[in-house]
């Protein structure tokens, strides 16, 4: 079918040349890079995706793909410019000409201040009179309690009714969002019938606990 507009939907109107799909294709990705449409996709949407990126690293959570992102970066990147615009609209009235100062101004409008919203965003979520009308933005207890990365004593009750005792400190890790719960203790100990701690196991390196074989945990503060 010969088509020639550059817009699929309209090229049935205008119709001289045979163009293939996959050439057209082709010539839509290669349009990106044009130098307006560049500027543009910097513009609106790079602010925004960094906005959601910082504030899944800060909260993780489910993980959606870029293309799903993309309404919302644009959106994100409208409200950063709209919180801008009185410094955007006194820089550029100022007739600054140093290279370097609008090469700072313009870097810090489209890739620190989307940072730093997210960054005060958080600290405005955590606090007490915030959550009393908004839920809690970390979504489960386990990334709640184990992203303070304070020291516990842990007790890891499996499945089978077996108890695993150890230290999680700061050589100890566990998974977050959206990854399955998993903790890695640094050391394992023994335990004696009443549950308490006796020794740390000899030569011990540590143990890695899935998920799947979790019943419950209980931690206790170092004394």
């Amino acid at each position: 079918m010969p088509l020639t507009s550059t817009y699929f939907p309209f090229a049935l109107l205008t119709t001289n040349a045979p163009v293939t799909a996959g050439v057209r294709r082709k010539e839509d990705i290669l349009s990106i890079w044009e130098a307006d449409k560049l500027i543009l996709f910097i513009a609106f949407v790079i602010p925004g995706f960094l906005s959601i990126k910082a504030y899944q690293l800060i909260f993780p959570g489910t993980v959606r793909p870029a293309s799903a992102m993309l309404i919302d970066a644009i959106a994100y990147s409208c409200i950063n410019y709209s919180i801008l615009s009185v410094p955007i609209y006194f820089f550029i009235k100022s007739g600054v000409t140093s290279i370097g100062y609008t090469f700072l101004f313009y870097f810090s409008v489209l890739f620190l201040f989307p940072v730093i919203w997210v960054i005060i965003w958080k600290f405005v979520r955590t606090r007490n009179f915030f959550q009393k009308n908004a839920p809690h933005p970390t979504s489960k207890p386990w990334d709640w309690v184990f992203e303070k990365r304070e020291p516990y004593w842990v007790k890891v009750t499996l499945k089978d009714g077996s108890i695993i005792g150890g230290l999680y400190s700061n050589k100890s890790f566990t998974s977050s969002a959206p990854s399955p719960e998993q903790i890695y203790l640094e050391e394992t100990w023994l335990l004696d019938e009443d549950g308490a701690f006796l020794r740390k196991k000899n030569q011990t390196k540590g143990v890695i606990i899935l998920n799947s074989e979790i019943s419950h945990i209980e931690l206790r503060e170092l004394s």
